[in-house]
């Protein structure tokens, strides 16, 4: 099977297996969507979920944010991992979205890359999920299974991002990216399949 049909397959069976998708994570604005996915690195989705209740009772917006302390930051999302490194992000990047952007996030891969805490995925699924704007966010099941399904050499996300890229037109690239997900956490996860044993991919084995 050649790759374009190998990525054909995977794109249809993915669809006939999650026809409608929404975004795992709890979040009301493109702010709470941001702190939210920021939060998630190195973290479940489950347990992000769990926490960002009380940080967003306490606050939805970065001016609402700076009012409470590092600390206090911290100590709420302290269960997600990270909690002091994370907490500083938040803090100081809520101040630069006051400063630099009249408390609002900024629809582009270039500005949300320059806060504190938000890398190329975190931008990406902000970009894509909440502005509509065309991204493929790859994280680690993603990654993890572009290369048992072929479509990427897997040697680094960046490299996975483009193969991943070219396969796809970019309307499909933010279902997709929630797809692949949703597969890897339900169907085959890595401690399940070696590349070998769920439904998929021995569908792709040829």
């Amino acid at each position: 099977m050649q790759k374009t049909q190998r990525a054909a397959w995977v794109q249809k069976r993915l669809e006939e297996l999650f026809p409608t998708v929404e975004i795992p994570l709890a979040h009301s604005n493109a702010y709470t969507l941001l702190i939210a996915v920021l939060l998630s690195a190195q973290c479940t989705d489950e347990r992000v979920n769990k926490i960002t209740p009380e940080l967003f009772k306490n606050a939805t917006s970065p001016e609402e944010m700076i009012k409470l302390t590092v600390e206090e930051i911290q100590n709420i999302i302290r269960p997600c991992g990270l909690s002091e490194r994370k907490a500083k992000a938040i803090y100081q990047l809520s101040e630069i979205l006051i400063k630099k952007y009249q408390g609002q996030v900024p629809a582009s891969f270039e500005a949300l890359e320059e806060l504190p805490g938000v890398g190329h995925k975190t931008a990406s699924v902000v970009m894509v999920q909440f502005f509509n704007v065309p991204a493929f966010p790859v994280d680690t099941h993603i990654h993890r299974l572009a290369k048992s399904w072929k479509l990427s050499s897997g040697k680094s996300v960046e490299q996975t991002e483009k193969d991943l890229k070219k396969y796809y037109s970019s309307d499909l690239w933010g279902k997709l990216h929630l797809q692949i997900i949703f597969f890897g956490r339900k169907h085959c996860s890595a401690r399940q399949c070696d590349g070998k044993q769920c439904f998929l991919c021995k569908e792709l084995k040829s």
